[in-house]
């Protein structure tokens, strides 16, 4: 079938099964077009939990998915690709996580939604790029294991006062670490007036360079806010090509055109159209650590909300 075939199919499932399509940045722009709700980690969080729909099918990665399950007990989740998995998410093991709980039984665990189930039913609170500084700050313990991504950990360091200790040592987002310096230095100098969006996933000496630091929900915010016409941005390409159908009249570099997550490519619109219409890829997560994996989202998401109110 064809884009616009499939994209016909698929509206008339949403709408004859009350589903809900919610659909992260780095989608796919056909996908992209589609979504019901689209935005980051923490946006896809905070709607799937008030979303009214009876099936969300879920276009990110796999711990995406699930914690759409676990805020959604009653509703039906599924993901188009089973095998859309994140690999920083599967990079902080429980053995590493317990072993470090028992090394520090007084500091509080904080870890990115980046992580599957089990890891989030052993933290005390979650966070997104988005709210991570925030969330650090609003804890009382002054040491803080947080993990998996180590260069967001290094990001919160310098915005708190508190001890962060990363778990694991090296983790990572294979998509954020390809930007060197050299790659931002080089646009910058091509492009002296553009202001410079960096995702806190890359290397310091990458960050360093950022006239902003972002969420890509936050890029979005930023790139419309600002009186700027020319923007480099270091993140995934899928959200490069959003802040460019969003914002007419202004121009996106993206530092690398390679810098794509291939796992969130593995979507695709034919997946999307028989996961519907099959009703296949069920997200499940175990009662036991969806009960505790929910505490600790739940507490990211009233402090979010806490600091939006104030």
């Amino acid at each position: 079938m064809q884009v616009a075939e499939l994209s016909r199919k698929i509206v008339e499932l949403k709408r004859e099964q009350n589903a809900a399509l919610l659909v992260h940045n780095y989608q796919r722009t056909e996908i992209q077009l589609l979504a019901d709700y689209m935005g980051d980690s923490l946006d896809l969080a905070r709607h799937s939990a008030k979303v009214g729909a009876d099936l969300i099918l879920l276009c990110g990665v796999n711990f995406m998915a699930e914690t759409a399950a676990v805020l959604n007990p009653e509703k039906t989740v599924l993901i188009p690709d089973p095998e859309a998995k994140c690999p920083m998410a599967e990079q902080l093991s429980l053995e590493v996580l317990r072993e470090a709980k028992k090394k520090h039984p007084d500091a509080a665990v904080v870890l990115y939604v980046n992580t599957l189930a089990e890891a989030k039913a052993e933290a005390d609170v979650c966070c997104t790029s988005a709210n991570a500084p925030q969330i650090v700050n609003a804890l009382d313990e002054g040491e803080i294991l947080f993990g998996p991504d180590k260069n967001l950990a290094w990001y919160v360091q310098r915005r708190t006062d508190k001890k962060i200790i990363p778990l694991p040592e090296d983790g990572y987002c294979y998509v954020h670490r390809i930007f060197s310096a050299a790659d931002v230095a080089l646009l910058k100098e091509k492009y002296p007036r553009a202001e410079v969006l960096i995702h806190p996933e890359c290397d310091p000496e990458v960050q360093n360079l950022a006239d902003h630091i972002c969420s890509t929900s936050q890029m979005l915010v930023r790139a419309k806010a600002s009186p700027a016409k020319q923007f480099i941005i270091a993140t995934e390409i899928g959200m490069v090509e959003r802040l460019r159908r969003e914002n007419p009249g202004k121009e996106f570099m993206p530092v690398l055109e390679t810098a794509i997550c291939e796992q969130m490519k593995k979507h695709t619109l034919e997946k999307v159209y028989s996961a519907l219409r099959d009703k296949k890829y069920v997200v499940k997560v175990p009662p036991e650590i969806a009960k505790k994996a929910r505490a600790a989202i739940d507490r990211m998401l009233e402090i979010s909300g806490r600091a939006a109110r104030d």
